[in-house]
């Protein structure tokens, strides 16, 4: 009772001491009501987290997912180790109510496909809930996590510009959000002007190795990923989404190169040492690679995925076609203007 108690009184006071005084459009297309200065916010998306550290705005973060580090990957905690003081209270899907409210945020950022009672029970304190796909989806298709796509390059680019720029109108810092954004697809073009002449004849078959035999398929931005930099995904015509495949569908596949995301570097060993991998062609060729921390593979863009990691595959499935590029200047280059540090990890 008492801490039910405190939770009303929390609410409340919540309630009073904010001015809401304008309306925005979510990702799920839901109008929400949002100060009109927002500096708390608590973050239930890794995407989201990332994107705050980028547009710097990580003092505006007063909470954040528990397991962020398993999300981001180790490393970030040494490019953003404030976030090692903040609160943590929920993940994806879930949410400590009473922490939430004893934070005072006055923003909450959660995924797309959060379920609908957790948008309700926050909503119900009377804090603001934005939810962000960084896709742009049809009608029926805005809360899955593996939507249907009639377009997935649209759906992708249209959706993560109007996702960069919701956030940052939200948190006052719309500028930082461009120049964001303008990073990101420049990246993409450098690419795009060189592979130009690549038919698909010419194209390297590509697997991305998650742990346990999962994988993506059409309809994540991981393909696209891929595609971009000159390679095919072999599990686009027969996986939708983010799905475990069975090892003999791998073997059939036989990629020529299999890309392993950097926060799952245990998997390069379970395949490269692997007996059952033995045939498969990447492994015959030493061309299982792990990525570096900015090549985020997920299935959901980042700004560093689109203007370096797929700048970073291109150069490695054709470096006779970027061989002046040196992506350790490059990573340097982002990791200066937009987490304000050097970039320390690999090439």
């Amino acid at each position: 009772m008492k801490s039910l108690r405190f939770l009303a009184a929390l609410t409340l006071l919540f309630s009073f001491s904010s001015l809401a005084d304008r309306q925005v459009t979510d990702q799920l297309g839901r109008t929400v009501t949002v100060p009109d200065k927002v500096d708390r916010v608590v973050v239930l998306q890794h995407q989201t987290l990332n994107l705050l550290v980028q547009m710097n705005a990580t003092d505006k973060i007063v909470g954040i997912l528990a397991n962020w580090k398993q999300q981001l990957g180790d490393n970030y905690a040494r490019l953003v180790p404030e976030l090692n003081g903040k609160a943590t209270l929920g993940d994806l899907t879930h949410v400590d109510a009473e922490s939430l409210v004893a934070l005072k945020p006055q923003v909450v950022f959660v995924t797309n496909y959060a379920p609908q009672e957790m948008i309700d029970k926050i909503s119900g304190l009377g804090i603001p809930v934005i939810a962000i796909s960084l896709r742009h989806d049809q009608p029926g298709e805005k809360a899955k996590v593996n939507p249907g796509m009639a377009d997935e390059e649209q759906a992708y680019n249209q959706g993560l510009r109007e996702g960069i720029a919701l956030i940052g109108d939200i948190i006052n810092k719309p500028e930082e959000a461009k120049a964001l954004t303008d990073a990101a697809f420049a990246g993409r073009q450098r690419v795009a002007d060189r592979l130009n002449s690549l038919s698909n004849q010419q194209r390297v078959r590509a697997y991305m190795a998650n742990p346990e035999l999962t994988t993506y398929g059409s309809g994540k931005y991981t393909g696209l990923m891929m595609a971009h930099a000159g390679a095919l995904n072999v599990a686009a015509a027969t996986v939708k989404g983010f799905k475990q495949v069975a090892m003999e569908q791998v073997i059939a596949w036989d990629p020529q190169v299999i890309f392993v995301q950097d926060r799952y570097p245990q998997v390069v060993n379970e395949i490269t040492a692997g007996p059952q991998w033995q045939t498969i062609d990447a492994v015959k060729n030493h061309r299982v690679w792990l990525m570096p921390e900015y090549a985020k593979a997920w299935g959901y863009p980042m700004p560093e995925a689109i203007g370096l990691g797929e700048l970073w595959m291109a150069k490695k499935l054709y470096p006779e076609k970027f061989s002046d590029i040196d992506m350790q200047q490059e990573a340097d280059r982002w990791y200066q203007r937009f987490y304000r540090t050097r970039y320390q990890g690999g090439d």
